[in-house]
């Protein structure tokens, strides 16, 4: 009953997408822009809530002006597989305030009262959208203003789950892509993602480890030669310099837990904004 329930929804998911057409996401829009400019993206991910509500908003309301291009926004869960321990303590955080995903959705609606472009990528695990019921999360997650998804856990095999839905309901559904994705296994990621590919730089946990270019390199290459979507690279870029090489072979990097780190030490939003600034002039100079 419920395979037949997902077939069905996979059907209309198709029908809807074509009647959609072409339509421009902002995701694909900012990515425009950039190529205009003949700029690299800058992508930052925080999670929500950390270390409250009051402080991590004040962060995302920043982050635009201090030149970030695409906002993740981390959804909290008490079981990641993925991320590292700053990563997973900034989630422990925001649990322990009291963060939902209702509020984190929340937060996104607040950040859309004064920024109605910088596009929004909300980014976490299955669980709670399902505890939520897809259909309800999709209509929530555009009311608020997101953009794109991430769900680490949701394999290619169960996009009729959320990822098919999500396209049709407006949303662009970003796929990771590892050193592991082997040629066999790469059109299958590929297959439907949209909005850009987040190509992870290392084999491991969020922060395990430095990203170096001439290891991406040869793996941007091999994901461009395989689509015509943005290739951002991420995990393990920590410093300006880092952020500039790693930007100079993909189309733009992404930077997490060194940000989240610095909210974890207590600083204030101002001095993580301008960590960000000199991130993002990093990333901007490739």
């Amino acid at each position: 009953m419920r395979a037949q329930g997902l077939d069905f929804r996979a059907v209309l998911a198709h029908a809807a997408m074509a009647i959609k057409g072409t339509k421009m996401s902002r995701i694909d829009a900012k990515f425009a822009e950039l190529n205009a400019a003949g700029k690299k993206a800058f992508v930052t991910y925080v999670m929500a809530g950390d270390p409250d509500v009051e402080t991590s908003l004040e962060v995302i309301k920043g982050l635009p002006a201090a030149g970030v291009d695409i906002i993740e926004l981390g959804l909290p869960f008490t079981d990641p597989m993925a991320d590292g321990p700053t990563i997973q303590l900034a989630g422990q955080r925001a649990l322990e305030g009291g963060m939902t995903l209702n509020k984190t959705l929340d937060i996104a609606r607040e950040f859309r009262k004064g920024d109605d472009k910088t596009p929004l990528v909300l980014m976490g695990y299955y669980n709670p959208i399902y505890s939520h019921g897809v259909d309800k999360f999709l209509v929530d997650s555009k009311a608020a203003g997101i953009d794109g998804l991430i769900v680490v856990d949701l394999p290619p095999e169960e996009d009729s789950e959320l990822c098919l839905p999500a396209q049709a309901a407006g949303l662009n559904f970003i796929r990771l892509a590892t050193p592991t994705t082997d040629a066999a296994r790469l059109p299958k990621v590929l297959q439907n993602t949209s909005g850009f590919v987040y190509y992870v730089s290392i084999t491991g946990i969020t922060g395990a480890a430095a990203a170096q270019a001439a290891d991406v390199a040869p793996e941007v290459a091999r994901m461009k030669a395989a689509t015509d979507l943005p290739i951002i690279v991420g995990f393990g870029v920590r410093t300006p310099e880092n952020a500039r090489d790693i930007a100079g072979v993909a189309d733009g990097t992404v930077v997490g837990s060194a940000i989240v780190e610095k909210i974890a030490a207590g600083e204030s939003p101002t001095d993580v904004l301008a960590f960000v600034k000199s991130l993002a002039d990093g990333a901007h100079s490739a």
